[in-house]
């Protein structure tokens, strides 16, 4: 028999939790959060948790709060004798410091994997990561899943002619090229320099998107100058419209501002990350359905290979 299991949500990620828990058929699991007045908090669960498999659904986006509280979740799990602990992160952050581009930094992307080893989890499920190697940092599974899911069947319902795939910087040129192969339509590459972080000195446009409509393809948007700085320069190109799908709405300021004064025409995101801004021309896509699927198929030992499109 398998064992029970039950689904439990950080504080900032309640809403994904629930729509979670509605497409199993099953209740959020009850658990309190105590915060102590210098800003420390405590975790408790308020409900067996013994021998079963429990889900925590937590992103790690800012403030580094949401990381410390799914580090709480699963110590507090393992503590309470759960059977196993399975990290549920729609948005893995910390995720673009994978590696020693210079002298002297972090790795934080391995720091952060040690810490939920450490911690006590047993698997994590994930969704987009910045690089595919992350998941090589971990010692547990990795349950890697792909927008591409929810991305593909919207991108179908535009029924644009003349389409092409592009990506605001070399980085992501595998990304989109897997959607440019899927589509049967060419990729376009954005070259980009960088000032310095989130600033961009200057961009080239590799391919040709004359009187094309292009879908740019990116995991997450942050300030939003890149993005949109493409594709201002693809619609000076002679582009006939551009569109932007990317997994992760990050959108720190001044983002939603930098969107709706560019020439995106639709901005599409999933909900990994809740989006509070005020932005007329973003588009948000539900991934519960994904990850609710993914944890019926984990809990049941099934392959989860059915759920990549690309």
């Amino acid at each position: 028999m398998l064992p029970p299991f039950k689904v439990f949500a950080g504080t900032k990620s309640e809403y994904m939790a629930k729509e979670i828990c509605k497409d199993l058929g099953v209740e959020l699991g009850k658990m309190n959060i105590l915060h102590f007045a210098d800003g420390e908090f405590e975790v408790s669960f308020e409900e067996s948790i013994r021998g079963c498999e429990v889900f925590l659904v937590q992103s790690t986006f800012p403030d580094s709060d949401n990381l410390m509280e799914l580090l709480l979740m699963i110590d507090a799990a393992k503590r309470a004798s759960a059977a196993s602990i399975i990290a549920v992160m729609p948005y893995f952050g910390w995720a673009r410091q994978d590696r020693k581009d210079k002298p002297r930094v972090s790795i934080a992307a391995k720091l952060v994997a040690d810490l939920l080893s450490t911690a006590g989890v047993d698997r994590v499920i994930c969704m987009d990561l910045h690089a595919d190697q992350i998941q090589g940092f971990f010692n547990v599974p990795v349950d890697h899943l792909y927008a591409s899911s929810v991305f593909i069947p919207y991108i179908e319902s535009l029924h644009l002619n003349d389409m092409v795939i592009a990506t605001p910087d070399v980085g992501g040129a595998k990304r989109a090229n897997n959607y440019a192969k899927y589509f049967d339509v060419p990729l376009v590459l954005c070259h980009k320099q960088r000032a310095k972080a989130n600033v961009v000195a200057s961009m080239t446009v590799i391919g040709d998107v004359k009187d094309k409509n292009v879908i740019l393809i990116d995991d997450m948007v942050d300030t939003a100058g890149t993005i949109t700085k493409a594709a201002d320069l693809m619609m000076s190109e002679g582009a006939k419209s551009v569109r932007a799908l990317c997994s992760h709405a990050i959108m720190s300021d001044p983002a939603s501002d930098r969107v709706n004064d560019s020439s995106i025409e639709e901005m599409i995101f999933t909900n990994s990350i809740p989006y509070t801004g005020s932005c007329r021309k973003c588009t948000i896509l539900s991934v519960a359905r994904l990850f609710a699927d993914t944890i019926r198929r984990v809990h049941e030992n099934q392959s989860i290979s059915s759920q990549y499109l690309i």
